[in-house]
């Protein structure tokens, strides 16, 4: 996959203004490529117009490997491969198994969840993060807008919109 090369930056010094920005930027018909923020920003998700995170089924359905998975291999060495007969119980009770279930369902659910993450995230410990500015890790919010996604409406209008948007800098950068 290429990876996009240019990008408008509007910097933003507020959260509250980059909120009602990040609105009149979309309403204006300009898709964003990214909103770095060096705090969570309540709300931004929503106006950003992100979906819903399917991580909750991931999370669901490896659990529910991990309870198949326990069950069957209690199950299985209690019963049929090394039968023991554990406080006159029967081989195979049910409640001995609800520990190592629980463990194991909670231990592949958060496997699974952050694998899941990390793939879809296209995290990878060898991956070079970009940079767009270096004050987004101390006090400001930046809008990378990529121009060639937004081909149509040219680097002075976008700078325009993010400018009476409440920008209090809009910038070029460019990636190699």
């Amino acid at each position: 996959m290429e990876r996009d090369k240019n990008f408008v930056l509007g910097v933003f010094d507020d959260e509250d203004v980059l909120l009602d920005a990040i609105a009149k930027v979309r309403g204006n018909g300009v898709k964003i490529h990214e909103v770095y923020s060096p705090f969570p920003v309540h709300g931004i998700d929503d106006v950003l117009g992100y979906k819903r995170s399917k991580l909750p089924i991931a999370a669901f359905l490896f659990g529910l490997l991990g309870t198949t998975l326990a069950l069957t291999m209690q199950f299985y060495m209690m019963k049929f491969d090394w039968p023991m007969i554990i406080g006159g119980k029967d081989h195979a009770a049910f409640p001995d198994f609800i520990p190592v279930t629980f463990e194991l369902t909670v231990l592949l659910a958060a496997f699974g969840m952050c694998g899941v993450f990390f793939v879809s995230s296209n995290l990878k410990p060898w991956a070079q993060p970009r940079i767009f500015d270096l004050r987004i890790t101390d006090d400001k919010h930046v809008v990378a807008i990529d121009l060639a996604t937004n081909a149509g409406l040219g680097e002075e209008k976008i700078g325009d919109i993010l400018k009476s948007s409440g920008a209090s800098e809009v910038n070029k950068k460019s990636f190699e």
